[in-house]
């Protein structure tokens, strides 16, 4: 534990970081070593409290020659470092081979199977970004996926030729980085009927872009829960909506994913209840890890209201520790989820470390074994 604990060590670390990124952005990849590090903490209570257990025997992997962004000094210390990521891994509960789990957890070795992928949201990251840059840099960092935000630098949008779609389900398909989805901005509260009108037809012209471009679906979102009109209509009202766009979509071979988002609709009671109204199989969730997944009867009750329905996960920075990222993850599991989970978090000037970190933070939340919360 010397290595990773002696604070000249982390110190020559984080400075070099820090000279590279500078203090300002380097802020959310500091937060993401700090937790590592406090999971070190826990690791000698740990060790001390299964020491008499016999050490499972690890696998050997391929190693490679450097660690990113470390000098030649620093590699020396590689393997230390990985040790006491072993340790870490293991004071979290994350089951198995400990020195295993660490290894591909730092991203050092190959990485374990799961059931679960990991993408990417252009917002706010990515938002930038060109196709060719989304591709390289989530094929660089182990992103398998992407969603495709509107409004964004990617340019993916209706008014796309039939060649550039083509063009654009090219460049995905002769990738490693799959095109799960599309997210767009529409919503179907207003109690304007003709707006709604007009709103479901542009999501329909959505639909047809995401066929094109080889998603498999879009993400669409209740906002708000206007004032002047009861709740109940107007969840129904969002639900009827669902229903008609999950009947179209059904003929391009499309998910509707509502996102559990907007203020008053955000309620997974209130979710559930336009779910139940759409009654398609092409409509489900996009679970969206608010706080007020925590509200009313707790986390498990709201995951239960809407498991059957998740079609896709949104995921904020992994080092908020008000969220129970680890519960999230053991339930996912349990109920078979399959699908992604999107990193949507802020832009970055060093967007590949913290790319990097995430995934990092994610393999390890997602161990079986783990504490569920």
């Amino acid at each position: 534990m010397n290595d990773f604990n002696n604070a000249d060590h982390s110190g020559v670390i984080l400075s070099q970081f820090v000279r590279r990124a500078g203090q300002t952005q380097a802020l959310t990849v500091v937060k993401y070593f700090v937790m590592l590090a406090r999971m070190s903490k826990e690791a000698e209570r740990y060790l001390a409290s299964t020491s008499h257990q016999p050490t499972p025997k690890t696998p050997q992997y391929v190693q490679s020659d450097e660690v990113p962004g470390l000098g030649k000094k620093m590699q020396a210390s590689r393997r230390s470092f990985i040790r006491q990521a072993a340790i870490s891994a293991g004071a979290l509960g994350l089951g198995g081979s400990v020195a295993k789990s660490a290894e591909q957890t730092v991203g050092i070795g190959k990485p374990m199977a799961s059931k679960m992928r990991l993408g990417l949201v252009t917002y706010n990251l990515a938002k930038d970004w060109d196709v060719a840059t989304i591709i390289r840099n989530c094929e660089q960092t182990g992103f398998e996926g992407v969603e495709l935000r509107t409004t964004h630098a990617h340019g993916v949008e209706v008014t796309l030729t039939k060649v550039q779609r083509d063009e654009v389900r090219r460049r995905f398909q002769d990738s490693k980085v799959v095109l799960m989805g599309l997210g767009s901005a529409f919503d179907y509260h207003t109690p304007d009927q003709a707006k709604l009108k007009k709103d479901i037809e542009a999501t329909k012209e959505y639909i047809i872009l995401a066929h094109d471009v080889g998603a498999s679906g879009i993400k669409v979102r209740p906002n708000a829960l206007p004032r002047e009109v009861p709740v109940e209509k107007t969840l129904e009202q969002i639900g009827r909506a669902l229903r008609e766009l999950g009947e179209f979509a059904d003929g391009y071979g499309q998910q509707i994913r509502l996102e559990v988002h907007g203020s008053g609709t955000s309620l997974l009671p209130r979710i559930r209840t336009i779910i139940d109204v759409a009654d398609h199989k092409n409509v489900g969730v996009c679970w969206n890890s608010n706080q007020t997944d925590l509200e009313g009867q707790g986390f498990d009750y709201n995951f239960d209201l809407v498991r059957h329905k998740i079609f896709e996960v949104h995921m904020r920075d992994l080092y908020l520790e008000e969220y129970p990222w680890r519960k999230l993850m053991t339930r996912l599991n349990e109920i078979g989820y399959t699908g992604f989970c999107l990193a949507e978090i802020s832009e970055s000037n060093d967007p590949i470390r913290v790319m990097r970190y995430y995934r990092a933070l994610w393999l390890a939340l997602q161990q079986p074994g783990g504490r569920a919360a």
